[in-house]
């Protein structure tokens, strides 16, 4: 953690800051190649610079033991020398006990996953808040379980499924590219909070409320971002003043795009399916942070924010930048309650790998999936405290490339700050998200790139292999999806934030 300066210190942080922006980009286009984000791979590139293309594909809402809490080798449930799952969290509706429960549904409820809602679950550690934060309303399946609608989402023994988790046999494609790739055990949300905070410190290190849209020295540390007021919407003007990765990447040259639902719209909050068919493939603007932030209106990056068809075609033409974030539409999100199922979200991202995959820019490219908060799901793991807002709890992360080890377990802390240094490193010559330095000062409290709690996300590649060849992988199987269980007054959550 970054000491907190006395206002001495910054004021002569903020008299050097262009100055050493300015430093700092000539040392990263004097150090890297011509053609940043190009297929023209230098032969004799080292280390993370064979990676010419970072892709970030970012699901909703799913902790790390509700998808690999049972994964060999994993830090997953606790379990005795028979190997049960010795875990039993307070129930208040039941009056016992709960205990994690596998099941077979490909559709889940889940719980609120606010701020409050992760201080609570998390409990000064102890990890038994998930099930004591959902809601005493009488029609809701966690306080009475026998009811028939109710049968989809709770365990044998009336278990909310926040206390659920899925095997191989629900979500086969993520278990094989853990199994073939690596798989991050130790990856925690940059902020113990839900998607909009999350998605704004996955692109900016921070999340803030800014009394002026035109200066960073106003942005306040927000974590909960409750408030309709607080956030970016479509169709009004950007509102997030503080200085982002993509400024960092437009200064330095640096080509980067994130891709979106299909259907998504700029002009409105609200969008209509499109005409040709009744697929509401939409981006929200809580997921759609980017536009929001004052200096991309500014930069004219507004053309950056393009669609997954658009990704599906420059992964074929090899024409992908050198960062891309790749952001769900609602039905393929894997958000519990939404309107598509695991299969759905699933069957996305195994679209979004092959496309990468088969297309020419494959042997320069590494992507890494994550999810973007833990959807209220029970987690065993306590993350570890850096500042006032994290870390959030913990949540699957994958790393996909042709240098990627194979089969690897990736234990080290990490989280979507790593992602920034990542790109910082092999892109921005090592240039941070840093007030003191980056030219557009703003009060942050912490520079999370360079904490020293975080391991190396490098770890996952062996860069003296040989590119490993595609693993193309098939959707999964329809014959095992299931129909939507009936949303009905009795299953349906209130909406979680």
């Amino acid at each position: 953690m970054r000491p907190v300066e006395s206002p001495a210190v910054r004021r002569r942080h903020l008299s050097t800051g262009f100055a050493g922006l300015t430093l700092a980009v000539a040392v990263c286009l004097a150090t890297l190649p011509s053609a940043v984000g190009s297929k023209s791979h230098a032969a004799d590139a080292t280390g993370i610079f064979k990676l010419d293309h970072l892709i970030f594909i970012v699901q909703e809402n799913r902790s790390f033991d509700h998808y690999f809490g049972t994964y060999p080798h994993v830090k997953g449930f606790p379990t005795n020398s028979a190997g049960h799952i010795t875990t039993c969290i307070p129930n208040p509706y039941l009056g016992h006990c709960s205990t994690p429960y596998h099941t077979a549904s490909i559709w889940q409820l889940g719980g609120p996953h606010g701020h409050a809602q992760a201080l609570a679950d998390i409990a000064h550690g102890h990890m038994n808040g998930f099930i004591g934060q959902l809601p005493n309303i009488s029609n809701k399946c966690w306080v009475h379980p026998k009811q028939q609608a109710c049968k989809a989402y709770v365990g044998p023994q009336g278990q909310p499924d926040v206390m659920s988790y899925v095997t191989r046999r629900e979500i086969p494609n993520y278990w094989a590219y853990a199994k073939h790739y690596v798989l991050q055990d130790h990856m925690f949300e940059s902020v113990d909070s839900w998607t909009l905070p999350s998605h704004l410190y996955l692109v900016s290190g921070w999340a803030a409320h800014c009394s002026s849209p035109h200066d960073p020295m106003s942005c306040k540390s927000n974590v909960a971002f409750e408030g309709g007021d607080l956030k970016w919407k479509y169709g009004h003007p950007p509102i997030y003043a503080w200085t982002s990765i993509m400024e960092l990447m437009d200064q330095a040259g640096v080509k980067w795009r994130q891709y979106v639902g299909d259907a998504t719209c700029f002009t409105r909050e609200n969008c209509k399916p499109p005409p040709n068919g009744d697929r509401n493939d939409t981006t929200a603007s809580s997921h759609n942070v980017v536009p929001g932030f004052t200096t991309v209106v500014k930069n004219n990056d507004l053309g950056q924010i393009q669609t997954h068809t658009d990704y599906l075609n420059d992964a074929k033409a090899g024409t992908l930048p050198a960062v891309s974030w790749i952001i769900p539409g609602e039905p393929e999100s894997e958000h519990p309650g939404s309107s598509g199922s695991i299969h759905t979200g699933e069957n996305y991202v195994t679209k979004l790998v092959n496309a990468a995959m088969r297309g020419p820019d494959w042997n320069s490219t590494a992507i890494f999936l994550t999810w973007d908060d833990w959807g209220g799901f029970y987690d065993n793991v306590v993350p570890p405290r850096v500042d006032h807002a994290g870390l959030g709890l913990r949540v699957p992360g994958l790393v996909i490339s042709p240098y990627a080890k194979k089969g690897k377990i990736d234990s080290q802390i990490l989280s979507f700050d790593s992602y920034l240094k990542l790109i910082e490193d092999r892109f921005l010559g090592g240039a941070r998200l840093d007030p003191a330095t980056d030219g557009r000062p703003d009060p942050r409290p912490t520079v999370r790139e360079d904490l020293r709690l975080y391991g190396d996300i490098s770890w996952a590649f062996d860069f003296n292999q040989n590119p490993r060849p595609p693993l193309i992988l098939q959707p999964t199987r329809t014959s095992l999806d299931q129909p939507a269980p009936p949303f009905s007054r009795v299953a349906r959550p209130n909406h979680w934030p």
